[in-house]
């Protein structure tokens, strides 16, 4: 599973950022475990699941689900008589244990969380039985919750299934991480429980249904229905179960022979190959990487309206949110960190967490790590080494931007609530720990390894130990060093660095601290010298709290480059010279190299040195280099913009990536100078909805009718940041004529496009005298904050609120909105 809070309200704060400069953005971290965390034990193996068959019909309009299931178990290790299946909140109609063709009724005690079933006699350890169960499961009436990974927890979902919202499409879909399969059928709802599945849909025959492994049959039925089977022949666990059924196209793509398909709403069908075109590739890599090939019997990609989460590795069937469904155009703005990372992310799935799944939720690690880091993977095969870096650094940024992390285990057997453990640590943290590995172990050991935990654990479960001993066996060294310090242990290393040279001895002596509380970390890591042209390479092993490391040299080194492959998780302070992190910009290879100089760099932009520095990176290779530098530059110093504004130029007009364009043209429109004007008007006939919003903006500060205007004519062709400058346009110089861009169909669009609209949606109605569109605002900002309570959003909505209820209208009726902001708390 992806989960999108960490990037789905950070993009959205950038769009606006960028655009507007506004006033301070709202981003929510993933929730963290409660102080009262208990030991979360294995769930124990009673009875094991063999083969799940269900035959199953939808209500539309009750939202129900009918179903038959017919559920093959044995005792796992002791012989039992009974039988504990989770089923929440529904009707069961009968429980029977099957005898040839005729049903045996069972008794059984049902509590809407479990049903305890007596099956009649004593079963011995692999004597396999089946139970045949008659349910209605009722997902909307079911009284769970969601949390910050997945904001949701219903197992099964109708969306529009009335038809009530125009032009929005009628959709079915299940979610069953982390135990919410059990909401749509009674099963063992546990991750170290594995089986075989058939599961047959009947449904309306205008719509395509999409399940786990092989579409089997097709029968038309004289009511109008059609029934599709669907067959999956190896075991996967049960929330890796799913089912989708809508009005989806199918794109038929393959690796080898194997189908690969893509299932999209119509007016994206001819997308398909732009959107999920890189899949087959993937496949290759990752079964080239891993000496294991794909696995299951076929890969399917869907996307799905209003979903929970990020994305679900369902086992051969993921489901995407309608992030990953966008046309040509949009993805002119985007870099691999968007819904390319997540399709990578979401495939890696298919080995490290449905073919190898995690014993427990307290081993998430071994699902999640792996897949954060397929991301990388993909990234350095795809697009070079500078892409992988600064994803690997992307993450470790923001691992280390919530303190609340650092006291949190890799593997947790404490926890609060089972979606705990779905967070920085589990994603951003690991993979950056699996860096290290691979890095210490080297590539050829590093697969190795990873070749020798898939075979030996292959449709079973895995869990950090097994992991740690097929390192042991793939480079014969021990690890339990390295699993004790970064897996079971907290934390990570804050360490400062200084350098000192001895003229009398030649000797480069370098000084690592580090001050974290408890242990040192012990660090293997590279130490580069630089002299010139000439590099001296190193490798040491940080162990102690104050550890000096001597190197003679011939003459004193222009850089010392302390973890010269830039791979150690940690938090630190490089007391290098100005003159030494040019030299690093300019000489060390790698693109953290080239970044941390610029960092630097942007603290004193009148150095000599400093500015050298940043005007190169206006010129970098890579264009989140070039990004930084757009961004830190101080250009309300006179004399740094004089000499770095024929740069700034250069990139506003002609820089191949579309978010570099388009900041540049933002920090040109922030000079107001009317020489740029002819820029800004020829932003506005980009193909890039970036650079347009960017021109629309950095125009509206000095034309804002003729931003108005052109904002206007865009209003049936516009996405992401366009929009967003539209709507800051709108409420700006707008009236209530253009409330309707915000209100129409506001329930329809994505999460992160309310989120963008809402702060300026409110501001619009707040200079109306509609009292009408008043309290639809309200509305629409309060239902947003609700759905999104989990993540804290209800809070933020209550402030905006807050404001909005001291403008003109506001002030009219200011009891409409405190009843909003009370419902918020």
């Amino acid at each position: 599973m992806k989960h999108m809070n960490n990037n789905l309200f950070k993009a959205a704060c950038t769009s606006v950022a960028l655009l507007l400069a506004s006033n301070g953005v709202f981003a929510q971290t993933p929730g963290t475990a409660s102080p009262m965390a208990i030991y979360r034990a294995s769930a124990t193996k009673v009875n094991a699941l063999v083969h799940t068959k269900l035959d199953v019909r939808f209500d539309y309009a009750k939202r129900f689900l009918y179903g038959k299931e017919w559920a093959t178990l044995k005792p796992y290790a002791y012989a039992t008589d009974s039988l504990n299946l989770d089923a929440q909140g529904m009707d069961i109609k009968s429980v029977a244990m099957v005898n040839g063709k005729s049903l045996q009724p069972l008794k059984y005690k049902y509590d809407q969380e479990q049903i305890r079933i007596n099956l009649g006699k004593k079963y011995l350890p692999g004597q396999t039985y089946t139970i045949y169960i008659e349910y209605v499961a009722k997902p909307d009436d079911l009284k769970v919750k969601g949390s910050a990974a997945i904001t949701d927890a219903k197992g099964l979902y109708f969306i529009n299934p009335d038809s009530a919202v125009k032009n929005k499409p009628v959709q079915i879909w299940t979610q069953g991480e982390l135990q919410s399969s059990s909401a749509w059928f009674p099963t063992l709802d546990r991750p170290n429980q594995k089986t075989t599945s058939e599961i047959i849909m009947t449904v309306p025959s205008k719509y395509v249904t999409l399940s786990n492994g092989k579409l089997t049959t097709q029968v038309k039925n004289a009511n109008g229905t059609r029934t599709d089977t669907w067959k999956m022949d190896l075991p996967h666990s049960t929330y890796l179960f799913m089912m989708a059924v809508g009005d989806f196209k199918i794109y038929h793509d393959k690796w080898k022979e194997k189908e690969v398909n893509y299932y999209l709403e119509p007016a994206y069908a001819p997308y398909a190959k732009q959107i999920f075109g890189t899949t087959p590739e993937m496949i290759e890599l990752y079964s080239k990487l891993l000496g294991v090939d794909y696995p299951w019997n076929k890969y399917s990609q869907i996307v799905a309206r209003d979903y929970v989460s990020g994305a679900m590795e369902n086992t051969s069937a993921t489901l995407h949110g309608e992030y990953v469904q966008r046309t040509p155009r949009e993805m002119l703005d985007e870099n691999f960190d968007k819904a390319e990372s997540t399709i990578a992310h979401e495939l890696f799935h298919q080995w490290f967490g449905d073919y190898v799944t995690a014993e427990s939720w307290s081993n998430i690690t071994v699902n999640e790590s792996f897949a954060n880091y397929s991301e990388i993977l993909w990234a350095e095969h795809k697009y070079g080494k500078d892409a992988a870096d600064d994803h690997n650094y992307k993450d470790l940024v923001s691992y280390l931007g919530d303190k609340e992390n650092y006291s949190k285990n890799l593997v947790r057997f404490n926890y609060q609530e089972k979606e705990d453990v779905f967070d920085l640590v589990s994603y951003q943290k690991g993979g950056r720990i699996l860096n290290m590995m691979r890095n210490f172990l080297g590539d050829e050991v590093f697969f190795k390894g990873l070749n020798i935990y898939l075979k030996q654990n292959a449709l079973k479960n895995g869990e950090a130990h097994l992991l740690r001993l097929a390192m042991e066996e793939a480079s014969g060294k021990d690890m339990n060093w390295f699993f004790n310090q970064w897996y079971f242990g907290a934390g990570h290393p804050v360490v400062k660095i200084d350098y000192a040279w001895d003229e009398a001895s030649k000797t480069q002596k370098v000084t690592v601290t580090q001050s974290q509380s408890g242990a040192p970390f012990t660090i293997p890591m590279a130490i580069d010298l630089y002299t010139g042209k000439n590099k001296q390479h190193y490798q040491v092993t940080l162990k102690d709290a104050v550890q000096t490391f001597a190197f003679q040299s011939a003459t004193r080194p222009d850089l010392v480059n302390v973890d010269a492959d830039k791979v150690v998780l940690w938090d630190k302070t490089d007391n290098k010279t100005a003159e030494a992190f040019s030299f690093q910009f300019f000489n060390a290879p790698l693109y953290l190299d080239r970044l941390e100089a610029v960092l630097y760099a942007s603290k004193n932009q009148t150095s000599p040195d400093a500015l050298k520095v940043l005007l190169a990176a206006l010129n970098d290779k890579y264009y989140n280099v070039r990004l930084t530098a757009l961004k830190v530059l101080n250009l309300k110093d006179a004399a740094i913009a004089k000499t770095a504004i024929p740069a700034v130029e250069k990139l506003a007009a002609a820089d191949p990536n579309n978010i570099v364009k388009a900041n540049a043209i933002s920090v040109l429109g922030a000079t107001n100078n009317p020489a740029y004007l002819p820029l800004f008007n020829a932003a506005l006939g980009s193909q890039s909805y970036a650079v347009q919003g960017a021109g629309l903006v950095s125009l509206a500060k000095q034309k804002p009718d003729q931003a108005f205007t052109a904002a206007k004519s865009f209003e049936k062709d516009n996405k992401g940041l366009l929009t967003t400058a539209m709507m800051y346009v709108f409420a700006t110089s707008g009236t209530e004529k253009e409330v309707p861009f915000f209100a129409n169909n506001f329930s329809d669009k994505s999460k992160q496009e309310q989120y963008n609209a809402i702060p300026m949606y409110l501001s619009l109605v707040g200079k109306t005298a509609d009292k009408a569109a008043l309290e639809r605002a309200v509305d629409d900002a309060k239902n947003f904050g609700l759905a999104l309570k989990s993540q804290g959003l209800n809070q933020y909505i209550a402030g905006l609120l807050s404001q909005l209820k001291e403008s003109a209208i506001g002030k009219t009726d200011p009891g409409y909105i405190d009843k909003a902001i009370e419902e918020l708390k």
